[in-house]
């Protein structure tokens, strides 16, 4: 519990704004003389009281006191100075460069405090394997191809997020949310345990399907609990968890240094994910909607079939078009700086680390402004933008190599917000899952053929992988254009708006 305590001189009319409900970060409603209490907002509990005495020149001593207590569990901490020096200035909502777009309630601001630990457990999982492989190969015994067999075969749990989330439209989100996390961790704590490079391809295509699986589950329930203006933003919340995760993937990574098995450590650390999602997942209620939905029925409508139709063409298309030049950009970087520029691995480490570091504020950025300018706009922008920055760097080198990386990443990042909430939204809730799980699984596929062209291409061409990615970079310019005619504008839309038949 937080208390805030103020003692100021006021002038009569100062006092008449004191004794106003607030509609600020917080919504007061009154609760007798010269007290307030909570209609809205992130707080689990709220209460404001005055006590005014009129002084000898006519001006008012008050003593206001602001007692609350957040509605954010394990990031409390964080917002802990924010808030209370919003507390204290009662400025306009939109005034707090941190806070949302919109204000959460209780509930929102729970569940997504949540999410964000979980979705922190995801992006670890999803990173083990690509960090850990040649360290792995090493132990083993094998060579490139041994992993190249290891990481296209590991691909294929797409197919198990697909009946994973799929399941959720029947099951609930919050049960296979808590049963795609905890077997997720428990597959990869195998992988560490693993006796040679094809049991831990085996344990690792399902944990990497179970956790694709985790990570669609988590930007449903959000986009489902989120108020209408915040979905952008709190999907760009969630993405900059899952790079935290990813982060702390490689933070462990020097182990393998240590030892020649020091790799299986990063797998081990997948327990401690047990216990984040064992004691935050199940803290997690069944979405609203979904419960909605279930008692409510499918709807057998005609036009809501065809627009379902319609809309998993556009997404599923444009994530195949997306991901054939995203992956080989992101797969190939360090060979092209390597092999082509002639980096060191210091120097690589150094490069990445300068150029992807900075893409958590585009991602932060891009949520906000998908919200206030919407979805089409900054999608499309930012899609063209990045791609256009990002293939250019790819023909240059010395500062220009880094600073077209820089502002392709960026840029890029911003997109990313905007056209990942369009997944949950353009769906109603008893199709939600199954679609994005379809959505993902192109998108899959997408990737591989374009590491596969990318790689033929390069190697036609003696090695440079510049026209390469020139040419699969029509694909996303393409989804760029399709995001600004043809894909609704959601922001500011009610789900059920966006899809009638849940209405």
């Amino acid at each position: 519990m937080t208390t805030i305590r103020t003692t100021l001189v006021c002038s009569a009319d100062e006092l008449t704004v004191r004794r106003t409900a607030r509609n600020d970060i917080v919504a007061e409603s009154p609760n007798g003389l010269d007290q307030w209490t909570l209609e809205h907002g992130p707080f689990r509990s709220y209460e404001r009281t005055l006590q005014a005495e009129l002084r000898d020149d006519g001006d008012f001593d008050v003593e206001e006191t602001t007692t609350y207590r957040l509605a954010i569990p394990v990031w409390a901490w964080l917002f802990h100075l924010p808030v209370k020096r919003a507390i204290k200035r009662r400025q306009e909502m939109f005034a707090y460069w941190w806070a949302p777009p919109d204000r959460l309630d209780a509930s929102a601001s729970t569940i997504l405090g949540l999410l964000c630990a979980v979705q922190i457990v995801d992006g670890y999982l999803g990173t083990v394997l690509t960090q850990t492989l040649t360290f792995a190969a090493d132990e083993f015994g094998h060579g490139n191809t041994a992993q190249g067999y290891v990481l296209g075969t590991v691909r294929f749990g797409v197919l198990i997020s697909l009946v994973a989330v799929s399941l959720a439209d029947r099951r609930g989100r919050r049960k296979l949310l808590l049963a795609t996390g905890i077997a997720s961790c428990s597959f990869t704590v195998l992988g560490g345990l693993a006796q040679g490079l094809v049991s831990l391809g085996a344990s690792q295509l399902i944990a990497r399907g179970l956790s694709t699986a985790l990570g669609i589950l988590i930007v449903i329930v959000a986009a489902e609990e989120m108020p209408a203006r915040c979905r952008a933003w709190a999907a760009s919340v969630l993405v900059l968890s899952a790079g935290l995760g990813s982060g702390m993937a490689v933070w462990i990574l020097p182990v393998a240094d240590a030892d020649v098995r020091g790799w299986r450590v990063v797998y081990l650390a997948a327990s401690l994910g047990l216990v984040v999602i064992w004691r935050y997942g199940r803290r997690l209620p069944e979405t609203h909607r979904f419960t909605e939905a279930i008692d409510h029925g499918a709807s057998e409508d005609e036009a809501a079939r065809e627009r379902w139709r319609t809309r998993l063409t556009l997404l599923a298309v444009s994530a195949f078009l997306v991901a054939m030049f995203a992956a080989p950009a992101s797969s190939f970087q360090n060979d092209f700086l390597k092999d082509e520029r002639g980096f060191s691995a210091a120097q690589i480490s150094l490069f990445t680390l300068t150029t992807s570091t900075p893409a958590g504020l585009g991602v932060l950025v891009g949520g906000y402004l998908a919200e206030r300018r919407g979805r089409r706009t900054v999608g499309a922008v930012g899609l063209a933008g990045g791609v256009i920055l990002t293939t250019l760097s790819f023909f240059t080198s010395g500062p220009a190599l880094w600073l077209l990386t820089l502002s392709g990443v960026i840029i890029f990042a911003s997109a990313v917000p905007a056209l990942a909430v369009y997944g949950p939204e353009l769906f109603g809730t008893h199709d939600r899952g199954r679609a994005n799980g379809l959505v993902v699984t192109v998108g899959v596929i997408g990737s591989a053929l374009g590491l596969v062209t990318a790689g033929f291409i390069s190697d036609q061409l003696g090695g440079e992988l510049g026209p390469a990615l020139a040419l699969l970079a029509i694909g996303p310019l393409a989804v760029a254009v399709l995001v600004r005619i043809r894909y609704p504008e959601t922001a500011g839309l009610e789900l059920e708006e966006i899809n009638p038949e849940d209405a």
